[in-house]
């Protein structure tokens, strides 16, 4: 039987995702949704919320980390 060494997921809320990115809450919503008036907010790779409960979301802090890090790498190889 193999030993499976899976972190376990980790839902993070709005105001860690605000402070990892420096994204403020209307821009972390903008990159989520297309938007004729505002085109080149919206980004298909940033991470998408997961629903938590009836009014609530987060997300999950793996993939928010990558997205941080292809920022990175993006902005190196321009």
């Amino acid at each position: 039987m193999a030993i499976q060494n899976q972190s376990p997921l980790t839902i993070i809320r709005r105001q860690q995702v605000e402070a990892r990115t420096r994204l403020s809450r209307s821009s972390i919503y903008a990159r989520l949704r297309h938007n004729p008036k505002r085109p080149t907010d919206y980004d298909p790779t940033f991470p998408k919320p997961v629903s938590v409960g009836a009014k609530a979301v987060g997300w999950i802090e793996s993939e928010v980390e990558a997205w941080i890090a292809a920022q990175i790498e993006k902005s190196r190889k321009g």
